[in-house]
């Protein structure tokens, strides 16, 4: 992938320090240019545009997203926002970049962050600027407005929410709607282990198939998955939203915590986004060399649904029959697979509230109730 700004590596250590002061002036003087081209035929979104903080894993990684990052465009038409980037001072302000670098093992993922204190979508951005950025990117906000979630959903993220969109890629078309299902696995599995790791009681987070994670039956979390195809590989975009110090809408992560002891401390946004991708990682690998029946047997036990009954409701609204059937886990293609009281088989679909179940073949529409 090609940055407007490159750093050759010096020859001497007198070199390396001129060089060094060059480049660092070089990347301020190309990041001012760059903050200060606005268009009058473009409209500001949100008043004074969007600060964009870049750190980076190393120093080398900070300096090519940052001049990617002058790049980097939101919104469409006359609706485009004005963006300033500036690189992580450090002063540990909303985001802390360094606690966060420093609990990262990832190599590939979410060593290069972009940080804002408000933004209208985390998902829109690396969306709009994939082909822009490196690959495994996080862009993360303190307050969002404009989330995204699955049938078009949009609302507004609290602050003491961890939201955050990352990037990555796949040549298997086959996997692309397994994708979600290694997220929301690496999401428990990554707030299980932290727990762990900081003596803290365990708290018991599953996976709400498709994409959604539950705490004592309320939902923390939701993850969303795009794609999109270029030659020989799709660009996957995937956005998290995670409750971590929010008790609204309805409960988070450290509520749950202090519900067990409140004397013990609780978790932190640096240190879960961290877990996620040293998790992720491991099993994004596994799942591209292997494929998800590797992992089926640990999805299900973070899943809610094995052997839940479900009622599904045939043909039109005043002439269905309820049919009781139970889910047994997933079909190839990633959909509920669940065998009626009659050993006819079904394939649940997601549909906003509603299913669409292939009945021994033949596709209908139902609704679902969980009992």
């Amino acid at each position: 992938m090609r940055f407007p700004v490159r750093l050759s590596p010096p020859a001497t250590a007198a070199a390396a320090t001129a060089g060094a002061v060059l480049a660092a002036v070089a990347l301020r003087r190309y990041l001012r240019t760059r903050s200060s081209m606005a268009t009058s035929a473009h409209r500001r979104g949100s008043a004074g545009g969007i600060t964009l903080v870049v750190s980076g894993k190393s120093t080398e990684d900070q300096h090519h997203l940052a001049a990617a990052g002058g790049a980097l465009v939101l919104g469409e038409g006359d609706y485009v926002e004005d963006i300033t980037v500036s690189l992580d001072s450090g002063a540990g302000a909303g985001f802390d970049a360094g606690a966060y670098m420093a609990a990262l093992r990832a190599s590939r993922f979410g060593r290069w962050m972009l940080w804002s204190p408000r933004l209208a979508s985390t998902h829109d951005l690396v969306t709009q600027n994939f082909a822009k950025l490196p690959v495994g990117v996080v862009c993360v906000a303190d307050v969002q407005f404009k989330g995204r979630g699955r049938s078009k959903n949009v609302w507004e993220s609290p602050p003491g929410c961890l939201m955050f969109s990352f990037t990555s890629q796949m040549e298997d078309a086959r996997k692309l709607p397994l994708m979600q299902y290694v997220v929301c696995l690496a999401m428990t599995e990554a707030i299980k282990e932290l727990c762990c790791a900081k003596g803290l009681s365990e708290l018991d987070v599953k996976i709400k198939w498709p994409n959604d994670l539950y705490l004592k039956g309320l939902k923390v979390g939701g993850i969303l998955c795009t794609s999109s195809y270029q030659p020989k590989v799709y660009n996957i975009c995937t956005g998290i939203g995670l409750n971590v110090d929010n008790e609204e809408p309805t409960t988070c992560l450290n509520a749950a915590l202090k519900e067990m002891n409140a004397n013990l401390p609780t978790l932190k946004r640096e240190d879960i986004l961290a877990s996620f991708f040293n998790k992720f990682e491991v099993l994004f690998e596994i799942f591209t060399n292997e494929g998800f029946q590797a992992l089926e047997e640990q999805y299900y036990n973070s899943w809610l649904h094995s052997g839940q009954k479900v009622v599904v409701q045939d043909g039109p609204e005043a002439q269905h029959a309820d049919s009781v059937v139970t889910i047994q886990g997933l079909t190839p293609a990633g959909y509920l697979y669940a065998i009626g009281e009659d050993g006819k088989s079904y394939e649940l679909h997601p549909d906003g509230n509603r299913v669409s179940a292939k009945e021994d073949g033949n596709v209908v529409l139902h609704e679902y109730i969980h009992r």
